[in-house]
């Protein structure tokens, strides 16, 4: 697929634009003033992958837990600012990495270029979030109600906001909770600035369907080439946001670190146990990095040749397993050795 071209800005050591790679992203969900489960969840992200980590600064006090997470990990920091610009300038001075704000609900001009200011001496970008909740009475009145165009021209608006005072080290997302809209607004505002885009589909919902709605809204929008980094929102631990992020990354062909799993899903010619075959080569091949495709097939007969793309695969027969490779037979495992000896051929590719 060919990528939207779009500036880059620079988060810590992360970059965030065309000419670097999609990062996945997270939001620490502990208590605003509770410095240890902060630091602890954010250590706990990082270690899971995390790639950019952000936690809420509603007030002053907090800006002491954005300071200890910042020297707790190595990964960029992001304050996520509300209201209070001097939220704002104090998470500057605590050394964030990235501001995430929506410049026209902290007033005035004169507190808007401080904060422009305060992030362009060092070198921090700053993120627009526009979401369906904060869209401006204006608009909601303009278009009657949430639409992609008035997601968009809010969006572009607070841009504006920045770029009055010469500052362009901007992240552009605009969420909705309704997939169709996120999808279609983020189509139109990569059509009329060279921003580089925070994917996510707002509110999302719980584990299950909130990671269907955000690898629909997602998955589509990078299968257009649009999106630069994301972040999967639920109503879980942050560790599933990750683990989630980076499966969408898979399955739309981004992310090639990394072994693709193809299982069928079984008929009444299998006899053998595929389903926890299946979980069990997908729990193993977790921390693997090699970029192969892995079969695991139900049918003996069948198998092999419908998975003969597969770099490596097993086909179930009645008690054993056919090991593969690109279709042709290895050799015949009992069924209690199948992932063992897959994971031997897997280690000799």
């Amino acid at each position: 697929m060919e990528r939207r071209i779009t500036r880059t800005v620079k988060a810590g050591n992360v970059e965030i634009g065309s000419g670097s790679k999609i990062t996945v992203q997270s939001m620490l969900n502990v208590l605003a003033h509770d410095i240890e489960g902060n630091v602890a969840q954010a250590v706990e992200l990082e270690k899971a992958g995390c790639e950019i980590v952000r936690l809420t600064v509603p007030d002053i006090e907090a800006v002491k837990t954005l300071y200890a997470v910042k020297n707790a990990v190595k990964i960029p920091v992001v304050a996520d600012i509300h209201f209070d610009y001097k939220c704002a300038l104090e998470s500057v001075a605590a050394g964030v990495d990235k501001i995430r704000i929506n410049p026209g609900n902290i007033g005035s001009d004169d507190r808007i270029k401080a904060v422009a200011d305060a992030c362009r001496q060092k070198n921090i970008p700053i993120r627009i979030g526009v979401n369906s909740g904060s869209l401006e009475k204006d608009l909601l009145k303009k278009y009657g109600h949430v639409t992609p165009e008035a997601l968009c021209e809010s969006a572009l608006r607070h841009a504006s906001l920045l770029e009055k005072f010469d500052f362009n080290d901007i992240v552009i997302s605009i969420k909705s909770s309704d997939v169709p809209t996120m999808v279609a607004a983020y189509r139109l505002v990569a059509q009329q600035c060279d921003y580089p885009l925070h994917l996510g589909v707002t509110e999302a919902g719980t584990r299950h369907m909130g990671m269907l709605k955000s690898a629909a809204g997602i998955g589509a929008l990078l299968l257009d080439g649009i999106g630069d980094t994301i972040r999967v929102s639920l109503t879980a631990n942050p560790v599933s946001e990750v683990a989630a992020g980076f499966d969408i990354l898979k399955a739309v062909g981004i992310k090639k670190d990394c072994p693709q799993i193809v299982s069928c899903p079984t008929c009444g010619r299998t006899k053998i146990d595929l389903i926890s075959l299946a979980e069990k080569v997908e729990k193993e091949l977790a921390n693997v990095h090699k970029p192969i495709k892995v079969a695991v097939m139900g049918c003996a007969v069948n198998g092999p040749g419908e998975a003969k793309e597969a770099d490596i695969g097993v086909a179930g027969g009645d008690g054993y397993g056919l090991i593969f490779k690109h279709g042709e037979i290895l050799k015949k495992v009992p069924e209690n050795k199948i992932v063992e000896e897959l994971l031997k051929e897997i280690d000799n590719l």
